[in-house]
């Protein structure tokens, strides 16, 4: 049996050139067993063009840096085999973040400013001390915690997510899965009213549509539906009482 030849359709844009438009180019690749787009991207950028700029580090899903849009859907590129897709892909950068060039987006400023507007670490009055016996928490919460931690801040759910398209400063699903995390947390002393200050607003949960695209397209699995219910009925709780 042949191989295929695919038709890589990727975005260009060049930073040091800011005056010229954006553009796209068409590289044919001939396709080999058990191939990634990561791949793919790598035989293009050896033989073909030295320039491409796109991010990876791990190469397994883990770190988030590859994430794209792979014929208009968020996606991670090296979790993305080629045999499931036709001949002809497009690539594009992720919508939302800072566009750095080519397929490469600056994920890192929004999470970091995510992480800092939801106030992402234990709040408490006691004293931090060192010798102390860690504190215990039920097998329920730790896992809990768990399936929250296991974003790996790809900006998937982001990039696919009407509203934060449409609002900058819309937290979106990773910001508001951050809130559900310490909302879960028994050694977080904070109250629903004020978790209501940090996330009850237009730019917090009551600015999800319930398109639930992030649910879709998050690589790993997360239940962020459960997560965006969760944090809206406690919100919704605490916005009653304040009134």
């Amino acid at each position: 049996m042949s191989k295929r030849q695919l038709h890589i359709q990727i975005f260009r844009y060049n930073l040091e050139t800011p005056t010229k438009q954006p553009w796209t180019e068409t590289f044919v690749i001939e396709e080999e067993m058990g191939m990634t787009l990561f791949i793919a991207l790598n035989k293009i950028r050896e033989e073909q063009d030295p320039s491409l700029s796109y991010d990876f580090v791990c190469r397994a899903g883990i770190c988030g840096s590859c994430g794209m849009l792979i014929n208009g859907k968020p996606a991670l590129a090296c979790k993305t085999l080629t045999k499931t897709l036709p001949t002809n892909i497009s690539l594009m950068p992720l919508p939302v973040f800072k566009l750095l060039g080519d397929l490469s987006v600056d994920t890192g400023t929004w999470f970091r400013d995510i992480s800092i507007r939801t106030e992402s670490w234990i709040h408490t009055e006691k004293e931090f001390d060192p010798v102390a016996i860690e504190e215990q928490m039920s097998n329920d919460e730790a896992l809990q915690i768990y399936e929250a931690e296991r974003c790996i801040e790809c900006g998937c759910c982001i990039g696919g997510c009407a509203t934060a398209n449409i609002k900058p400063d819309f937290i979106g699903a990773a910001g508001v899965n951050r809130v559900a995390r310490f909302m879960v947390d028994p050694r977080d002393e904070r109250t629903d009213q004020e978790y209501f200050d940090i996330v009850g607003s237009e730019d917090g949960i009551f600015g999800c549509i319930g398109l639930m695209a992030c649910d879709d397209n998050c690589p790993v699995g997360i239940p962020l539906q459960g997560q965006l219910a969760y944090v809206r009925r406690k919100m919704a709780v605490a916005g009653w009482k304040i009134k």
